[in-house]
């Protein structure tokens, strides 16, 4: 724990994802002084014409009091 799931538009190469993943699992590291092996980072490729039915309506509309960042605004706005 804690496992990260990064929904994203196809398209980024495996090393973007791969540098991503390193660098949200060193993040989490540094903030919460987890060790390496207690995080997981997954990827999930959703097509622009699913976004808003898999992602946008689920994910941020119906969740949006668990958000700490909203699309469209910066950390310090919400």
């Amino acid at each position: 724990m804690p496992h990260v799931i990064v929904k994203l538009w196809p398209g980024k190469t495996e090393d973007q994802k791969k540098k991503l993943a390193q660098a949200i699992t060193q993040d989490v590291i540094k903030v919460f002084q987890y060790g390496e092996e207690s995080v997981s980072v997954s990827m999930e490729e959703v097509p622009a014409k699913d976004w808003v039915e898999k992602v946008y309506n689920p994910d941020i509309l119906d969740k949006s009091k668990s958000l700490y960042k909203k699309p469209g605004y910066k950390p310090e706005d919400i």
